[in-house]
């Protein structure tokens, strides 16, 4: 069985043993439990970033760097791909783990998501657990965790403190910003699974999104990186699906769906204070989706890259 912790853990140690070059701080907590800063107070950027997205999908998919125009404006993007789409993206680098030992709170992704079942209805849902006596997991965070976090993450995960990984990551920071447009095929996914999709019949997905230059106010920065997956992110899935259902499916995804769409992320935040459930769900979805039916290969897209949108967002 393919284990996503342990595949996380062989980059995990790349990165420990090269800190220097990804510009991470590493350091040991009293559990033995080890953190590694990617961005804040370490200075990573795009290698520490696109390391970190391949570490929030267990290991079974890539990230490379890529670049693409947007209405003239030339934007470094990150270009994912996986064969494990359910368990890359779903049990992995879906953000469905809150931690909060006392005193401290993190939202968790990444694959020791998969051992601690978070939450179990995804778990349920594409049929995977995995088995691993490491447990690798990304914190979006702005404070450096307290040892309670590793005890909390080892007791979920059954594994030993010392045997805890967690990486630390900001929006306000390059590596931050790198690894959220790295989210753009899960994004897809997760739109996707709202329509009713059943993600065990994703074969294939790949995928890109701008990577938008750092801000240091992090409401913008946030609203920035929405934008490049919302007005920027490109994506496509391979599935075993009949055609029918997916070119009605292809319609309903992009994020042209949207109430909202036209707006700036960082506008339709602020009109709810930053309140994400009263923000309409179908604008957390890619710009453009490509669904390709495994059977016949015919494919159909929906949605459009809004340039407009990219670059006013880079500007403001």
């Amino acid at each position: 069985m393919l284990s996503i912790n342990k595949l996380a853990y062989e980059l995990v140690e790349e990165l420990l043993a090269k800190p220097e070059y990804y510009r991470v701080g590493v350091e040991k907590l009293p559990s033995g439990a080890t953190v590694i800063d990617t961005g804040l107070e370490a200075h990573g950027g795009y290698e520490a970033g696109l390391m970190t997205t391949r570490i929030a999908m267990g290991g079974a998919g890539t990230a490379e760097l890529g670049y693409a125009d947007f209405g003239g404006l030339k934007l470094p993007t990150v270009v994912v791909a996986t064969d494990h789409p359910a368990v890359a993206l779903f049990g992995a680098q879906l953000a469905g783990w809150t931690i909060k030992p006392e005193g401290y709170t993190a939202f968790g992704s990444g694959p020791a998501r998969a051992l601690a079942l978070k939450p179990k209805k995804v778990f349920a849902k594409i049929e995977y657990k995995d088995e691993a006596d490491v447990a690798v997991l990304l914190l979006e965070t702005e404070k450096k965790p307290p040892d309670s976090a590793a005890h909390f993450i080892a007791e979920a995960c059954s594994v030993k403190p010392e045997n805890v990984y967690m990486l630390l990551t900001t929006g306000t920071s390059m590596a931050g910003m790198t690894q959220i447009s790295g989210r753009i095929v899960e994004t897809g996914l997760f739109r996707l699974d709202v329509l009713g999709l059943d993600l065990k019949k994703v074969k294939y997905g790949c995928g890109y999104a701008p990577i938008m230059p750092v801000h240091p106010d992090g409401g913008k920065a946030m609203g920035r990186a929405e934008d490049a997956l919302t007005y920027g992110g490109v994506t496509a899935y391979i599935v075993d699906e009949e055609e029918d259902v997916l070119k009605e499916m292809v319609e309903k995804a992009p994020s042209t769906n949207c109430k909202d769409y036209g707006k700036s992320s960082f506008e339709i935040y602020s009109a709810v204070n930053f309140d994400f459930t009263q923000i309409d769900p179908a604008l957390f979805a890619p710009a453009v989706v490509t669904l390709t039916c495994a059977k016949t290969g015919a494919s159909f897209t929906c949605g459009e890259i809004n340039s407009e949108i990219v670059q006013n967002s880079v500007e403001s």
